[in-house]
């Protein structure tokens, strides 16, 4: 796999992972780390977990090339601040759990014919790399991603999936299809890569839709990976725990 799969036109298209307002929102606090991370350190976390890769030296010239570029897509932008549609776009929590048997239906219909029925992806001509990517399997992104998190996945589907016909502005699923799809993509029966690695050491700063315990709530596994997400929320909120 490459960025492009994920970082949607060269990282310039909204809410789609673009990098308008990376480079000046780092170094920054990461979660899963429970530490403060470069924006080099934060390339490194991409080509280790979603590319199942080996960190680049944080001075090669592949990471300057890298951060030269998402620092030249920043520009104009002040540090710390964000543009619009750098972030998630906003999606509404289905009240019920979502449901992979209604998302593979979803999958077939819409996703099947880029990602294939058997989720492996589409290989460009020239085998090169991706055109699109495996969703599950040896080669796809691995648990620690932010993919295999619901919600995180579910607002990137409902912004830019099917790719060859939504857009933010213009969705083709239902928030509701959305986390369908996702559970489905997501579920445990799909094997994929696991290098390990720092996953929340703190159970205090997992964010709400990760699907591996302990947690510092009473909310089990199952609903932290397939909701109904409101609930931990509001229970969060009431009791000042991490809320990302």
């Amino acid at each position: 796999m490459n960025c492009v799969n994920c970082h949607l036109d060269a990282g310039t298209r909204p809410y789609a992972f673009n990098y308008f307002s990376t480079h000046g929102n780092y170094p920054q606090y990461r979660s899963r780390e429970n530490a403060v991370l470069t924006v080099e350190q934060r390339v490194n976390n991409c080509v280790e977990r979603p590319h199942n890769g080996r960190p680049l030296p944080l001075d090669s010239r592949e990471m300057v090339a890298i951060v030269s570029y998402i620092k030249f897509l920043a520009q104009g932008i002040p540090a710390g601040e964000k543009v619009v549609g750098s972030g998630s776009i906003d999606i509404e929590y289905p009240e019920r759990a979502a449901d992979p048997v209604k998302g593979k239906v979803i999958y077939t219909r819409e996703c099947a014919r880029c990602h294939m029925e058997d989720g492996q992806g589409k290989w460009l001509s020239d085998k090169s790399s991706y055109e699109y990517p495996p969703l599950w399997g040896m080669n796809a992104y691995q648990p620690g991603s932010s993919m295999f998190r619901l919600i995180k996945a579910a607002r990137f589907i409902k912004a830019n999936m099917p790719f060859d016909k939504a857009r933010w502005n213009a969705p083709v699923l239902s928030d509701e299809e959305a986390f369908d799809v996702a559970a489905y993509i997501n579920r445990p029966e799909h094997i994929r890569p696991n290098s390990g690695g720092n996953d929340y050491e703190d159970i205090r700063t997992k964010y709400v839709d990760y699907p591996f315990g302990p947690y510092d709530d009473p909310f089990p596994e199952s609903q932290h990976k397939y909701g109904p997400f409101q609930e931990i929320i509001d229970y969060r909120k009431e009791h000042g725990l991490y809320l990302k």
